[in-house]
């Protein structure tokens, strides 16, 4: 075997010189928020994208599409690297990237090209889900769960806010004002971390064929983690598809709202993601299995009820919009700290490969949920993504029903354990 000798006691308890300090967390969690934010700038701007290049709604879609398929393809080919080289380095790396790949975005003379570097920020900003089993590493078990939630909240602020910023940026400034200065942004954060992240020591020697490999073999030791990936997964979906085509439903009848205000809903979204520690220290406290329910249930509450929108007047309609969105951000949040407690606890010397693993079916989901919203919302109207987004939630709940538990066993009881 390749891999390297290692002592699990030293994995789950760093060195002193390595321990997670608050000023450290707090660095990783707005490094976390504004590498992912790089995801999102584009989806309040699309209709302004599609004016500028003169192209179609469904067209101009696909620039979210492409940035979370590349997400996903970013998560399972580079992540588990994090294993194999020194996290720090791969980090860094991956952020000055990211830098690039954006100012490519403000550059980019028409569709095509932009499509080109939107598939590029989605492989890239994948730095955030380093910093992640990053700051698993460096926590002790007994707050794991807590700084996880912490710098889970940094990355869903991320999400969120970056709708707020890039929505009233891009309306004054232009779209591709927005994307230079995330550019320049991540060119600091880059430096940042090349400063204050401790080096990390390589778990593993596998080779890349054989690290890539390893995952499939993660994936059918641990029925924990598949359950976790396909429940996360579809409330992907549902959470992906509100935020991809809620720009578009706010600029039509009734609301007639711009790119600042389908921004601005980033922030009752925003009051949902502050919850994030409390899900943390529920995980710690009571075990995850029960937040990854409540989380679901709320999640599927806030989508039955966005389906009355139709019948409300315009005030009224909006206020829905706003309080929904607290109530299924939080229940995504949630969900997601929760099922990462049980995702990290299965091996520590291979945290980057399962969150490679757990986040390709996360961002799989958010792909899905992309692509499927802008097709609901032209057939069927706004109701068409409320329902599919309640149907994905309601099938994630049903999934971590206990009930269900035993079906998650290994497909083969026999399947060699990855050496790590």
């Amino acid at each position: 075997m390749h891999d390297l000798p290692l002592d699990p006691t030293a994995l789950a308890n760093p060195p002193a010189d390595n321990r997670l300090s608050a000023p450290l967390l707090g660095l990783m969690a707005a490094s976390t928020g504004l590498t992912v934010a790089s995801i999102y700038y584009a989806q309040p701007m699309l209709a302004l994208l599609a004016e500028t290049l003169d192209a179609t709604p469904s067209a101009v879609g696909l620039v979210p599409t492409l940035t979370q398929l590349g997400y996903a393809l970013g998560i399972l080919l580079l992540t588990p690297l994090g294993d194999r080289f020194d996290r720090r380095r791969v980090i860094v790396v991956k952020v000055l990237l990211l830098a690039a790949a954006l100012l490519a975005s403000s550059l980019a003379p028409d569709l095509p090209l932009l499509l080109a570097a939107s598939l590029a920020v989605g492989v890239v900003a994948t730095a955030a889900q380093d910093i992640v089993p990053a700051v698993a590493t460096l926590a002790p078990d007994a707050r794991r769960g807590r700084a996880v939630g912490s710098v889970m909240t940094g990355l869903l602020l991320g999400i969120l806010l970056s709708r707020v910023v890039s929505g009233a940026v891009a309306e004054q400034l232009g779209w591709r004002l927005m994307f230079a200065l995330a550019a320049a942004a991540l060119s600091l954060v880059a430096l940042a971390l090349r400063w204050r992240l401790p080096r990390f020591a390589p778990t593993t020697r596998l080779p890349y064929p054989a690290l890539l490999g390893s995952l499939r073999t993660l994936w059918r030791s641990h029925p924990t983690l598949r359950r976790a990936a396909f429940a996360q997964g579809l409330l992907s979906v549902a959470f992906s598809a509100f935020w991809s085509t809620l720009a578009v439903w706010l600029h039509a009848a009734p609301f007639h709202l711009g790119s600042t205000a389908a921004g601005a809903f980033g922030l009752a979204g925003a009051a949902g993601a502050l919850a994030a520690p409390l899900a943390g220290r529920l995980s710690d406290r009571h075990g995850p299995d029960g937040v990854t329910r409540r989380g679901a249930a709320l999640v599927l509450v806030s989508f039955l009820a966005l389906l009355a929108l139709p019948l409300l007047g315009r005030t009224a309609g909006l206020w829905l919009v706003a309080l929904a969105a607290v109530g299924f951000d939080l229940g995504v949040q949630a969900s997601l700290i929760a099922h990462q407690t049980l995702v990290y606890s299965l091996d520590p010397a291979a945290r980057s490969r399962l969150n490679a693993t757990f986040f390709t079916v996360v961002f799989i989901g958010m792909a899905t949920g992309s692509a499927l919203g802008g097709l609901l919302l032209e057939h069927a109207g706004v109701s068409g993504v409320f329902g599919l987004a309640a149907a994905a939630a309601a099938a994630a709940l049903v999934l971590r029903a206990p009930s269900l538990a035993g079906l998650w066993r290994p497909a083969i009881a026999s399947a060699p354990r990855i050496a790590s």
